[in-house]
């Protein structure tokens, strides 16, 4: 990818975990980080990174990100069709929103939404709190959905 598009890209740290490691001397720390990637057009992914300090990991995590972009189709500021996604036992429903209402969502779904462009949606999480998982439920959830064009083709029909 080129350095002028990487640059258009903004990325949000969603969670930083610390693990440690107990050895002889003590305890060994190492982090991991989970970051959200957009281009705030309609491109989003999300990365994850290992590193012994934290900037390492989030830098990792970013340059991964980068790697796993898909493309949401939006109408306007929002999503064309209330949707669902579910990764494990996160399940986030996102329903389309009127100009000017904003994203209502938590922080882990709300990186996703202002990565991708998105400024008007309501959204409800259910199952688990886990950020990771709420994130990947979410990018799930905005791959599948389908513009009206997309449906005509895909069907043979006009609506």
């Amino acid at each position: 990818m080129s350095s002028e598009h990487q640059n258009e890209l903004e990325s949000k740290t969603v969670c930083v975990r610390r693990c440690s490691n107990v050895v002889k001397g003590g305890k060994r720390y190492s982090f991991a980080a989970m970051v959200v990637v957009g281009d705030g057009k309609g491109k989003v992914g999300w990365g994850y990174g290992k590193a012994n300090e934290v900037p390492p990991a989030v830098d990792k995590a970013t340059k991964d990100g980068t790697r796993s972009l898909v493309d949401i189709s939006l109408d306007g500021t929002t999503i064309p069709h209330q949707v669902i996604g579910e990764f494990g036992s996160a399940k986030v429903v996102m329903v389309p929103a009127r100009p000017g209402t904003g994203i209502i969502a938590g922080a882990a779904v709300r990186a996703v939404c202002e990565a991708a462009g998105i400024h008007d949606i309501l959204t409800k999480s259910y199952g688990t709190s886990n950020a990771m998982n709420l994130v990947k439920a979410a990018i799930a959830g905005l791959q599948s959905v389908r513009s009206k064009q997309e449906v005509e083709r895909l069907r043979g029909v006009s609506l």
